[in-house]
């Protein structure tokens, strides 16, 4: 470092007169004696040469942005989000107006074909991996691509088996408001021995109900063991990685809309494995508290027809005739997923 005196200090000595004082420890005395003023300015001796880099203005606002989404309010925070949104990348547009006059040059500019639609649509679908040459139902949505397989393994299921009653097995469940789950525990465990398999998949089903129902602490991890007790930290882990979104700069997670829906349609999958490819969607919408409706379109967004069950459905799936006529989500193969509107302009 070199210390420079600066031309202030002429002008910070107008006016008045500064002193030293030197005290004598011996006599006990102090003696004033006059003293310049010097306002020295420091410099790095290696920089001295450098010229400082000029910050553009996208650059600042970028750090302006950056000390706002960390130290700004809430309305400070949504305010950047938006302007963020409104923002058109100059270069982007500019790349992309190059390459479509360039296509229209070569005369080779087209629209995608229907099978290329069909594919892109089904590939952006909010479901579980499938497989859409499947011949059997139970091929269409292969377990461990629902539940991977050291999820499954991780699955304990013996705190269920070692349950008295019925109230005993619901209590040991993450999510234990659902009558539909009470049933097919019951049905499972009315057998001399329980499939284990059922048993770990219906465990899932509740997990992810109730890891859905907790949304607002998927941040604190403590908090959210807790609300899936019992459930080893591999899956929670695997949850919060599979079924959240970032928000964006910042390091916290959430439960989108689009991230609540295939939660939603992974558990109704488990579920028609459980009902032999027949589930009664008006019972889980009431142990989820949605409307019917919204249930009944998650069930066909998988391929299923929300149908009167018939005399050779009944006789299938072993259900009393009195089930007769009521409507069941059925999965049919090949899968065939519903078709999106078009909404026609009003002339």
């Amino acid at each position: 470092m070199e210390f420079v005196s600066s031309p202030e200090s002429k002008a910070a000595s107008a006016g008045c007169s500064y002193m030293v004082a030197i005290y004598d420890k011996r006599t006990g005395t102090a003696t004033f004696r006059p003293a310049p003023v010097q306002i020295l300015t420091r410099q790095v001796k290696a920089l001295r040469n450098l010229k400082p880099i000029e910050v553009s203005v996208d650059e600042r606002m970028r750090l302006r942005n950056t000390l706002g989404e960390t130290f700004g309010t809430k309305k400070a925070k949504a305010a950047i989000r938006a302007h963020e949104r409104k923002r058109i990348d100059v270069d982007a547009i500019q790349g992309i107006a190059d390459h479509l006059q360039q296509r229209i040059e070569e005369n080779t500019v087209s629209l995608p074909s229907k099978e290329e639609a069909k594919a892109e649509a089904d590939a952006s679908r909010l479901i579980p991996p499938y497989d859409p040459d499947a011949e059997r139902p139970q091929d269409a949505y292969p377990l461990h691509g629902i539940i991977p397989e050291p999820e499954f393994n991780a699955l304990s299921v013996s705190e269920l088996k070692a349950a008295p009653d019925a109230n005993g097995r619901q209590a040991a469940l993450p999510f234990g408001r659902s009558t539909w789950l009470r049933e097919r525990l019951n049905l499972e465990f009315s057998t001399p021995k329980p499939k284990t398999k059922n048993l770990k998949i219906m465990l899932y089903i509740s997990t992810l109900f109730a890891f859905r129902n907790a949304s607002k602490v998927v941040n604190d991890k403590v908090a959210l063991q807790k609300r899936l007790r019992g459930i080893p930290s591999i899956i929670v882990d695997a949850l919060i990685s599979r079924f959240t979104e970032g928000a964006r700069n910042a390091s916290e997670v959430k439960i989108t809309s689009q991230m609540d829906t295939r939660i939603l349609t992974h558990a109704f999958a488990l579920c028609l494995h459980i009902d032999d490819f027949a589930t009664d969607p008006s019972l889980i919408a009431q142990d989820l508290s949605m409307d019917p409706t919204k249930v009944n379109t998650l069930f066909k967004s998988l391929g299923c027809k929300v149908q009167a069950l018939t005399h050779t459905d009944v006789k299938r799936l072993g259900l009393p005739d009195t089930v007769l006529n009521t409507k069941r989500a059925v999965l049919k193969v090949p899968l065939e997923f519903p078709t999106a509107r078009v909404k026609r302009s009003k002339r």
